[in-house]
């Protein structure tokens, strides 16, 4: 293990920042943290988000286990997976989206089995949920990993904006688009492993969204759906997939466009979808957007509806 994070206290952080100057550590500024200390070749950033905690490096696994855990957090977690989430090493697949809050891009939809075997190879591989991985080309080490890691028991299904658009106005509700996804990858796993018995997600809508879509098919599988589903190793891996997935067609587009497609609803991205209206028409929007956004009604309101206020979505 070479990179370890962890939400800290106020009071754990002026804890860590002593214990870190007791044991020589060097402190340096850096962006965005309350302090960044290093020894050797062993760096710990405590960021001001959170607080939360990074510790990479050589030593980083030995620092955490001797000495952050044991010290700060009152815990010992790291090496005890299998004690504190023994479900996590059960067979099951986990499912994740990219994308569903970007007004540039497709909606990205990606499942993972694991079993003991697998989820020990990927926890040791450093997989973890997508949302704390800043950077694309570590998205991209992780992706081909667990690509190697689970024998092609994987299943990505990427609804591009075109499609995307045209399921959003069938179903006219973003949960039952997000069941509909969740439930076509949960199938194509079942393709491959078809003993499978659950499947874990992240807490969306109601179950019952998902297991419509499936009995329709006459599958049978346990859904389950829980808030920060992302601690389960099958649904971090499932989320880095979908993740590699969008920025992959973002910068592919964007490349094509000679216009960089901005991740989000930013100022950046309401000005790129204006640009793009004004070389190619409103029309444009429909291959590169989510045209239910309000962005689209704001760019182009004779063509995109204004959308209905954010609580109706989730009925």
């Amino acid at each position: 293990m070479n990179s370890y994070t962890h939400a800290l206290t106020r009071d754990q952080t002026s804890k860590l920042r002593t214990l870190l100057a007791e044991s020589g550590f060097q402190f340096n500024a850096k962006q965005y943290t309350l302090f960044f200390a290093q020894k050797n070749n062993l760096s710990v950033a405590v960021y001001e988000k959170g607080p939360k905690v990074l510790v990479q490096g050589k030593g980083a696994e030995e620092f955490v286990q001797f000495e952050l855990e044991p010290k700060i957090l009152g815990e010992a977690k790291l090496g005890y997976d299998e004690v504190h989430s023994p479900e996590m090493f059960e067979a099951h697949f986990g499912v994740d989206e990219s994308g569903k809050g970007d007004f540039f891009g497709p909606l990205v939809v990606a499942g993972v089995y694991v079993d003991r075997g697998i989820a020990r190879k990927l926890i040791d591989a450093g997989v973890q949920d997508s949302k704390r991985i800043g950077s694309d080309a570590r998205i991209r080490v992780l992706a081909e990993t667990i690509r190697k890691r689970t024998a092609g028991l994987i299943e990505t299904v990427l609804i591009g904006p075109e499609r995307y658009n045209e399921l959003y106005q069938k179903f006219g509700n973003l949960n039952k688009l997000l069941g509909w996804g969740h439930a076509r990858v949960i199938e194509n796993l079942l393709a491959k492993k078809s003993d499978c018995p659950r499947a874990l997600s992240d807490q969306f809508a109601d179950a019952r969204v998902i297991e419509q879509s499936l009995l329709r098919h006459g599958r049978k599988i346990d859904i389950e759906q829980r808030t920060k589903g992302e601690s389960d190793i099958a649904v971090a891996a499932a989320s880095i997939l979908a993740r590699e997935a969008f920025i992959n067609w973002l910068e592919r587009r964007g490349k094509e466009l000679g216009l960089r497609l901005e991740r989000g609803v930013s100022a950046n991205v309401k000005e790129a979808a204006k640009k793009l209206v004004e070389m190619n028409g409103p029309q444009v929007l429909r291959g590169l957007a989510k045209v239910h956004f309000r962005t689209a009604h704001e760019i182009a309101p004779d063509n995109y509806a204004a959308p209905p206020p954010r609580g109706n979505w989730r009925k």
